[in-house]
């Protein structure tokens, strides 16, 4: 008797879409399943008044220069789809009073900018950032690779810093560099890209983070996340793939220990010879499986791993352009000291916000604002156990003063912004626990600190249940550029054997 189809994607997020549109023009018959009644996932967009409201992308790296991202859209046939806007500027980073720094997307440019401002040892700074970015190259190059790991694994071991620094916290690694603390602060703003504090992050993945907006430049998406998710849909259904939203599975079926299928919710079953989950790796072996199906060292690896970190957003629809606001820079990350003590604290509690990203979508306008209004995301990073602690009834109360405490922190760069809000709309931990069926609202999957990257889980994109294979920020390192990548090369892989 013959299958239903020959893969089954469940979850039409970045992975997903990856992996259902690879999968689909490499010859295979794909049926991809979304609960939702759009793709995407966190990768969307929400209406609110005038304006179009970006969910979760700030900048996205790997379209220009060697990061592979541009290359893997481009065999999706998705490039062609979607239009991308190139940001002049890297980042700005702000402590009110204290300092005030816009670094380029260019190396030279960047020891130049904190050179201009700050006393430090020129050439300290420049081989720190000589540092950053062979480690950083190597992970993007071993990215790549994924079906070359053995080699890439070996060329690791002959490369003496990444040997020497890339599992030490970046932190530990930055001082031994950079002796001013301003310095170290700015260069240390995209932290938060990972949901890792600089103490806990390792050198190696801080470094894959910054070498990617630096050599391959920060862009932004013409229609938002929304836009590459439609595109990505696009280029699977014009290969001949099938989509069903408002579907969402209640089983992966197994015979003798191998997926043959899916039960959805309505009780109907598909075949199928293999199931690729984009849902979370907490999710797919111990509620989708039959956890008497799941390898015991799996379920081991599981229990040993801590949830990652989520995000309040306020999301603000404002009559005004970015330039009478104050922004000249699309990232913009703001601090109220130069602690990481005080980040931490904001993590864990709900005390005022102590550090948010500012993400200004029309210094270049994408499409989200009018004509002459911007649209702003403020983002705090977050653990879901402080608003998870909140009464029912004091939600609302704890969402009001949360979202004063940002904007509060915000008036360092935008002093009269709450004038001319137009739209307000916070969204906490909760919210994305809820809308993305994220444990514990996690945004970046596990939490990976230095014991927990995708050097010490590679098992993670190994099928450890037969016939079934996982593709999502679970399993791979936070961030679009990663999560697309590593899906569609996972997905190359899977080609040659199925």
């Amino acid at each position: 008797m013959g299958v239903d189809y020959d893969v089954i994607v469940i979850g039409a997020g970045n992975a997903g879409l990856a992996a259902a549109a690879t999968l689909q023009r490499g010859g295979q018959r794909v049926l991809l399943l979304e609960r939702h009644n759009v793709p995407g996932g966190a990768a969307t967009t929400f209406v609110r008044g005038r304006f179009e409201f970006e969910v979760s992308l700030h900048q996205l790296g790997g379209m220009a220069g060697p990061a592979p991202l541009r290359h893997v859209l481009d065999e999706m046939d998705v490039t062609r789809r979607v239009e991308f806007i190139e940001d002049d500027q890297l980042y700005r980073t702000v402590v009110p009073g204290v300092l005030d720094v816009t670094l380029p997307a260019d190396w030279r440019g960047i020891a130049d900018a904190l050179d201009e401002q700050y006393p430090v040892d020129r050439a300290r700074l420049t081989a720190f950032l000589e540092l950053v970015r062979d480690v950083g190259m190597w992970q993007l190059t071993a990215r790549a690779n994924l079906h070359r790991l053995d080699h890439e694994m070996e060329r690791l071991r002959s490369l003496p810093h990444v040997r020497r620094h890339g599992l030490r916290p970046f932190r530990d690694v930055l001082e031994e560099y950079v002796d001013n603390e301003r310095v170290r602060l700015v260069l240390s703003s995209y932290w938060c890209y990972n949901g890792q504090l600089p103490s806990r992050i390792s050198f190696m993945d801080y470094a894959r983070v910054m070498a990617l907006y630096v050599e391959t430049k920060p862009y932004q998406v013409v229609g938002g996340s929304q836009a590459l998710s439609y595109a990505m849909l696009r280029s699977f259904q014009d290969a001949g793939g099938r989509a069903r939203f408002h579907t969402a599975v209640d089983r992966i079926v197994t015979r003798g220990g191998r997926a043959v299928g899916v039960r959805l919710e309505n009780g109907e079953t598909v075949s199928c010879r293999l199931v690729v989950s984009n849902a979370p790796a907490t999710t797919t072996y111990t509620r989708l499986l039959d956890p008497a199906d799941v390898p015991g060292h799996v379920l081991r690896d599981l229990r040993s791993r801590r949830m990652g970190i989520s995000a309040s957003v306020l999301y603000l629809g404002l009559d005004a352009s970015p330039a009478e606001l104050g922004f000249t820079t699309a990232a913009n990350f703001i601090h109220s000291d130069l602690t990481e003590e005080s980040l931490l604290r904001g993590m864990h509690t709900l005390e005022p916000a102590p550090f948010l990203l500012a993400s200004c979508y029309d210094v270049k306008p994408n499409g989200g604002a009018p004509a002459g209004a911007t649209q702003l995301n403020l983002v705090a990073l977050q653990y879901a156990e402080p608003w998870e602690s909140v009464p029912v009834e004091e939600y609302r109360r704890a969402k009001a003063e949360y979202a004063e405490s940002l904007l509060e922190l915000l008036k360092a760069v935008s002093p009269g912004v709450r004038d001319v809000i137009e739209e307000a709309e916070l969204a906490t931990p909760i919210t994305f626990k809820r809308y993305l069926s994220q444990p514990g609202g996690a945004i970046y999957g596990f939490d990976q600190d230095v014991t927990d990257g995708w050097l010490f889980h590679d098992d993670d994109l190994k099928p450890n249940v037969p016939g079934v294979v996982l593709a999502s920020n679970w399993v791979t390192a936070a961030g679009y550029n990663s999560t697309i990548v590593t899906s569609a090369r996972m997905s190359r892989r899977l080609l040659e054997v199925l």
